[in-house]
């Protein structure tokens, strides 16, 4: 294996070794042999930042191409060689990444590892027009049934396009407009695939009862051919100010079950303590029924039925806070609003108790540790940190920086960015059904 580099970490009895190919591709094991699966986790340095207007939702859509055939594979052949193994298998599509990811009995690892890297070195020979108008439909029927025809499908969509101005790179989500789905041809996807599907923009890792020798060995012998690409262009600066300035407003009126109140704060970017700290905050105000917004809302003013707040981690771009209340019978949601604002003022000119920020950090380790704890979740884990920061030992020890946050921190994060200026804000109101109307 050329090229190859080795560190190793760990935390919790939890190590990873790197190594390198010739070609570019980086590869991350981690040994656990406590029972006998594997998981392999591939990252491509894509998602729906690196597309330009016009053609939003292609990164998508290729996430689903991918599971169209390859040269040595047909139709559905991954779906079912993996399930028909005993193993499990999906993809998935962020703003910053795409990703596919099989869980396998041990002994079928290799056959995970063939198939991964038949559709990185081939997949064109395999792309048409056919298969390309099956996946467009899949994605269009996925956006019908996800965003457009479900109640509040559309409000990540409507609060994205508010907190990030137009013709910044976080501006539209991942699913794409549906008359870029329309537009995108065959050249549009080939395109895509030769920039962005090649071993130098991409991370394996592989976690579980493996042998590392045997598994590097098959790496290169499925991998190691498949040549790099250079003519990916740097993604479109993120960057904006700390705060937006001004309190950002749309009200919504649809056929939703009840009144709803979101929105989305511009918060520090992921990777840094600040963003630990912003962490730490909205699980102290809005994470779980022991949080200050729920037992203010839903148990004493009894003005909600349902009062979240949580962090949307973004690495290239300020993260966002989103905030979800749902209201209780005919309450308005001026009174909901004025109970949020009123509990993050307070929060900001306190800071958390002592209490708070242990159960706050005791919440943020335990999800942590449920990540980390199966072999998929870690061999993600792994993946992301070696995609986004550079480096996959991160994972290992990420707990430990949230853990070293302090309450002053926090404090200074919410009084900082907690703040009606620095918000976009949705309001649903309900609209009478044809049927209601009726009667």
């Amino acid at each position: 294996m050329g090229h190859t580099a080795t560190v190793e970490a760990g935390s919790g009895g939890l190590t990873a070794t790197e190594h390198r190919l010739a070609n570019g591709l980086r590869v991350v094991l981690s040994e656990d042999h406590l029972t006998p699966v594997a998981a392999v986790c591939l990252w491509y340095d894509v998602g729906s930042r690196h597309e330009v207007k016009g053609l939003t939702g292609l990164a998508h859509l290729f996430e689903h191409l991918m599971f169209q055939g390859s040269a040595q594979v047909k139709g559905n052949g991954h779906f079912e060689l993996v399930q028909g193994a005993g193993g499990s298998l999906n993809g998935t599509t962020s703003f910053e990444r795409t990703n596919y990811f099989e869980t396998m009995p041990t002994h079928q690892l290799e056959l995970a590892l063939w198939l991964e890297a038949d559709r990185m070195g081939s997949l064109l020979a395999a792309l048409d027009d056919e298969s390309m108008e099956n996946q467009r439909d899949v994605v269009k029927n996925e956006r019908r049934q996800r965003y457009d025809n479900v109640p509040y499908g559309t409000a990540f969509e409507k609060l994205t396009a508010l907190a990030y101005p137009e013709g910044h790179p976080y501006h539209h989500t991942p699913i794409g407009s549906m008359a870029d789905l329309d537009a995108a041809t065959l050249e549009d996807a080939r395109a895509f695939f030769r920039t962005y599907y090649a071993p130098n923009n991409a991370v394996l890792s592989i976690v579980g009862d493996i042998d590392p020798e045997a598994t590097l060995a098959w790496v290169e012998k499925y991998f190691g051919s498949i040549p790099g690409h250079d003519g990916k262009a740097a993604p479109r600066d993120g960057a904006l100010p700390e705060t937006i300035g001004e309190q950002l407003r749309e009200v919504v009126e649809e056929e939703v079950p009840a009144r709803a109140l979101m929105a989305a704060y511009r918060l520090p970017e992921d990777g840094t303590r600040a963003s630990d700290a912003a962490d730490l905050a909205l699980t102290v105000l809005g994470g779980g029924e022991s949080s200050r917004l729920y037992n203010r809302l839903v148990r004493r003013d009894r003005t909600a039925v349902a009062a979240g707040f949580g962090l949307l981690r973004l690495a290239g771009a300020p993260s966002l806070g989103w905030l979800d209340v749902k209201t209780s019978g005919d309450v308005e949601v001026p009174v909901i609003e004025a109970a949020v604002d009123e509990e993050l003022a307070r929060f900001a000119e306190e800071g958390p108790t002592a209490e708070e920020m242990e159960r706050a950090q005791a919440q943020l380790e335990r999800e942590w540790l449920d990540r980390l704890g199966t072999v998929a979740g870690r061999a993600d884990e792994l993946c992301r940190y070696a995609v986004l920061f550079g480096d996959p030992q991160l994972a290992l020890t990420a707990v430990q920086r949230v853990l070293d946050v302090t309450a002053e921190e926090v404090q200074e994060v919410a009084k900082a960015r907690l703040r009606p200026d620095n918000r976009a804000v949705l309001v649903y109101e309900p609209i009478a059904t044809d049927e209601e109307t009726a009667q």
